[in-house]
C-alpha cells in the first residue's frame, strides 16, 4: 500500500464518482433525488435552491458554487420552495446530448449531479467515515478547485468532444477528492471513523504504518510511539476517533484489502492470507468469516458470480 490512507481507501472499496447529469431550473420547481446506497453529489453552478431532507430536518440553503455529498441513505428533494411537489428524478426527461434535464420554467438554477458508486465494497468502509450531509460551501477555502472542476464538467456537457465519457467521470472523481479534503480540514463534524482518524495529525503517524505495511504484527506500543504518545493516551485517542481501538482498526484494515484481493485476483488463499499478516491460511478464513460473514473462498466465487455476464453464470 502507499501509506496515503485516503487514497487506499478508496482504491480499496473501489469507490468509482460518476457523472450522471444535471437540470437547469426556474420559477417553481422541485426534484427528489434517490441515493440508492450511493454517495450522491450535487454541484450548484448557477443560482440557488433548497435542499430538503425527507428524514427531517431545516431545509440546507444552496447558493452558487456550493456543493453536497449525501451518503445515499435517504432521499432528498432540491426545489425552489420546501412546498411545491417534486418530480422523481427518474420521471424526469433528460437531454440525451447533454444529460441535462428542465424542471419549472426558465434557467435560473442550474445544478450538474453525479454518484460515487460503492457496491463493490457495501459502501460500509466509506459510508461510516461520512456525515449523513457534506456542505462545501462557496467561501470555503477548497472551493475555487470545487468550481473549476464544475465548470469543466459544465464545458464537457456543452461541447461533446471526443473522450467526453472518460473525461467527465475522472472530473466526477477529482471532485469526490476535493469534497474529501474539505472534510479533512473540518474535522469535528465527522462521525468517528478512519477519515476523523487521518484528520488528527497526532494520530495519522501511526496510520501511515499500518497502511504502509499491513502484513506487519503491529503492536499498541509501536503504534503509540510513532504517534509521540503513551500507550494509554495513544489508545483512548484514537478508539476516540477512529470509533475502534488501533488493533480493531488494523484487523478491519486487513480485512478491506483481503476482500478487495478477493474480488480483484486469483492469488491462492494462502498466499493472501500472507499478504495481511496471517500465517496460518486457516487462522485468517476464520478471521475473515467473522467480519464478512462468510469464508474467503465464498466470497471470491459470489464476487465472481457478480461479476459474469449474464450468458455466462
Amino acid at each position: 500500500m502507499s501509506a496515503d490512507p485516503l487514497s487506499d481507501a478508496l482504491a480499496v472499496t473501489d469507490a468509482r464518482s460518476v457523472f450522471s447529469g444535471g437540470f437547469t431550473a426556474g420559477g417553481d420547481w422541485a426534484i427528489r433525488l434517490r441515493g440508492r446506497d450511493k454517495l450522491k453529489v450535487n454541484a450548484v453552478v448557477r443560482g440557488g435552491c433548497l435542499l430538503v431532507r425527507e428524514g427531517g430536518g431545516e431545509p440546507v440553503k444552496l447558493s452558487e458554487g456550493d456543493v453536497v455529498v449525501s451518503d445515499g441513505r435517504q432521499s432528498y428533494v432540491l426545489c425552489s420552495a420546501p412546498a411545491v411537489e417534486p418530480l422523481d428524478s427518474g420521471d424526469v426527461p433528460m437531454e440525451p446530448g447533454t444529460r441535462m434535464a428542465r424542471l419549472g420554467q426558465g434557467e435560473d438554477v442550474a445544478c450538474v449531479s453525479g454518484h460515487i458508486d460503492l457496491s463493490r465494497d457495501s459502501g460500509e468502509l466509506l459510508r461510516r467515515a461520512l456525515p449523513e450531509l457534506i456542505h462545501v460551501r462557496a467561501d470555503a477555502p477548497e472551493a475555487p478547485v470545487l468550481r473549476w472542476l464544475t465548470g469543466r464538467l459544465v464545458t464537457e456537457m456543452k461541447t461533446r468532444r471526443a473522450g467526453v465519457e472518460f473525461a467527465s467521470d475522472q472530473l466526477a472523481q477529482l471532485l469526490f477528492v476535493q469534497v474529501l479534503r474539505v472534510c479533512l480540514s473540518e474535522s469535528d463534524g465527522l462521525p468517528p471513523g478512519w477519515l476523523r482518524a487521518l484528520a488528527d495529525e497526532r494520530l495519522a503517524p501511526a496510520l501511515r504504518l499500518m497502511h504502509g505495511d499491513p502484513g506487519h504484527p503491529w503492536q499498541l506500543g509501536e503504534l503509540a510511539r510513532a504517534a509521540a504518545m503513551s500507550r494509554t493516551t495513544f489508545a483512548v485517542r484514537f478508539k476516540e476517533a477512529a470509533g475502534v481501538s488501533p488493533l480493531t482498526y488494523l484487523l478491519d484494515w486487513r480485512m478491506s484489502l483481503a476482500a478487495r484481493a478477493l474480488r480483484q485476483d486469483t492469488a491462492p488463499v494462502a498466499a493472501l492470507a500472507r499478504s495481511v499478516g496471517y500465517t496460518s491460511e486457516s487462522a485468517f478464513s476464520n478471521a475473515f468469516k467473522r467480519s464478512v460473514g462468510i469464508s474467503p473462498r465464498r466470497y471470491r466465487e459470489a464476487a465472481r458470480s457478480r461479476a459474469a455476464p449474464p450468458g455466462a453464470r
